[in-house]
């Protein structure tokens, strides 16, 4: 209850903070979108299974140098982000450097799942188009390409799952998550003027990391082989139904 009313007071704050702003051109919104999130890894023993459902929430703003072309930015918190990556090798710990709540769930057997359950602050720019049937349309369409994403780790929690006696939930495994992320990404939609100073967005995003999110890893190749450490590269990928009002 406490994150729900601080995200809820960043988003007042910035918002009388652009009301006072009289700049040509520029736009000021609010997004509050569901999200859909996978993750993938480069090796094929750590295999991404599963998906997170989560929400975007933050504040956009829209400077327009020209009637149908923008730069956009904007601050906002990205909620349960991640996915499951599931386990193909005899063992591993993936999780070595973090403080789990019992020392033994730092190993895991073969077919287990790691669940990443992942918040970001969020600082996206690009540029957006958009056109309609004429320049005083209420409808237009609009496409945002490209959009690169800055985010920044507040939380990491884990899940042990699929596991015969190493299921656990709630873990803190912050220390084996990179705390910086960029991402790439692209997204398209349509606007509605319903008032004067007043437009509804909604569209479909898809976003996705080229930074790693995970630490280092070992693993077990095969049974009674010592542990060696393999550097599996771990990338969240994420689509979102995005649904703003701008003034």
């Amino acid at each position: 209850m406490k994150k729900i009313a601080s995200v809820f007071c960043f988003l007042f704050l910035v918002s009388n903070l652009a009301s006072a702003q009289d700049a040509p051109g520029f736009r000021f919104g609010f997004q509050a979108s569901p999200t859909w999130s996978w993750m993938r890894t480069n090796d094929k023993k750590l295999e991404g299974v599963g998906s997170n459902w989560g929400l975007k929430l933050g504040a956009l703003g829209e400077y327009y140098f020209a009637p149908n072309y923008a730069f956009i930015t904007g601050l906002g918190f990205g909620f349960n982000q991640g996915g499951n990556i599931q386990v193909g090798y005899e063992m591993a710990s993936l999780w070595d450097n973090s403080n789990l709540s019992e020392e033994r769930f730092k190993v895991v057997e073969r077919d287990a799942k790691l669940h990443y359950r992942l918040n970001y602050v969020e600082i996206p720019f690009g540029l957006k188009m958009r056109g309609g049937s004429n320049e005083d349309a209420r409808f237009k369409f609009y496409a945002e390409v490209p959009v690169f994403t800055i985010g920044f780790v507040s939380r990491a929690q884990g899940d042990i799952r699929g596991s015969q006696d190493k299921n656990t939930e709630d873990e803190d495994i912050r220390d084996d998550v990179k705390g910086l992320s960029l991402s790439w990404g692209l997204g398209g939609g349509i606007e509605y003027e319903f008032a004067s100073s007043a437009t509804l967005v909604t569209g479909i995003s898809f976003q996705q990391q080229f930074t790693d999110v995970t630490g280092k890893g070992m693993v077990q190749k095969a049974a009674g082989e010592p542990f060696v450490t393999e550097k599996a590269k771990g990338t969240i990928g994420l689509i979102s139904i995005k649904t703003s009002v701008f003034f």
